[in-house]
């Protein structure tokens, strides 16, 4: 065979990957993936939306910054933006606040810096409501009454933060911060998902997996950022690929690296399946939104 009659190699094309983040968001992620060779496309598929009455979360802005709270404890960075939302309505500046602060995660915990927040707490091994519970320390026994912890969630929060301090002794406050809202995805996205276009979708939340189910079919598999937003993906009928390690870019980028790969997983929480007669509850707040 002559040289012209070879026919010239071609690269496969490359793998895709649907993020499921505002594309400001899931910017570190997405550099991170292309570093990888990978076709990314970044979309959310929820989005903040302030709380229907703002008044509870400004009065408890204003509390934090009288002293009415021990703790501030923040699961989201959603959480992050509405506080300093109301610290501009009310006046009050949440950096000069007495109250310590916990936040669920890395990206928690930088989103409050950038507000001028330093955080006291950050569990180091499970970036969870459950996490936090387990990390948090017991009231003073000095205290002369139950103490104060100021909880900003979303409208969709599960009470786990709420029922699992109440159980440790704190007087836990809960108070609307902001409510999560479905974002449709651009049309040509949607039915590119649904049609087999992406080779996994990274979810970041429960609500986002949820919505990838509702707006892009089931039929993609999906990474999730950890094991509560695995189990709302299962339960929304998602085939779960693989689970990031820690709640931050590079480990998403390396579970969905394991995902294409195609290797299989070893731990127990990448494991798509779960005992039989597992009944758990959608789970929406627990994690954190890098």
């Amino acid at each position: 065979m002559t040289a012209e009659d070879a026919t010239p190699a071609t690269s496969p094309p490359a793998r895709s990957v649907l993020v499921a983040r505002a594309p400001e968001r899931g910017a570190g992620l997405v550099a991170r993936l292309r570093d990888l060779g990978l076709e990314v496309v970044a979309a959310p598929v929820i989005e903040r939306a302030p709380a229907d009455d703002l008044a509870p979360l400004d009065d408890a802005v204003r509390g934090l910054a009288r002293g009415a709270y021990v703790w501030a404890v923040v699961t989201s960075v959603n959480a992050v933006d509405a506080l300093a939302d109301a610290a501009a309505r009310t006046g009050t500046s949440l950096a000069e606040t007495p109250a310590r602060w916990a936040a669920v995660g890395p990206a928690t915990t930088r989103a409050l810096a950038a507000v001028g927040v330093t955080t006291d707490l950050v569990p180091e091994d499970d970036a969870t409501a459950a996490g936090l519970v387990a990390a948090f320390p017991d009231p003073a026994v000095t205290d002369p009454e139950t103490p104060a912890v100021l909880l900003p969630l979303g409208d969709l929060a599960r009470p786990t933060l709420d029922d699992g301090l109440a159980d440790r002794g704190w007087a836990p406050h809960v108070v609307t911060a902001y409510r999560t809202v479905r974002h449709a995805l651009p049309t040509d996205l949607a039915e590119r998902a649904r049609a087999g276009g992406f080779d996994v979708v990274v979810v970041s939340s429960g609500s986002v997996a949820r919505e990838i189910a509702a707006q892009a079919g089931t039929g993609t598999p999906v990474v999730a950022i950890g094991t509560p937003s695995a189990d709302a993906a299962r339960d929304a009928g998602l085939h779960v690929a693989a689970v990031a390690a820690h709640p931050t870019d590079e480990a998403l980028a390396a579970a969905v690296e394991r995902a294409l790969s195609g290797l299989a997983p070893s731990d127990p929480a990448l494991s798509d399946t779960r005992p039989t007669g597992t009944n758990r509850a959608p789970d929406t707040s627990a994690k954190e939104h890098p």
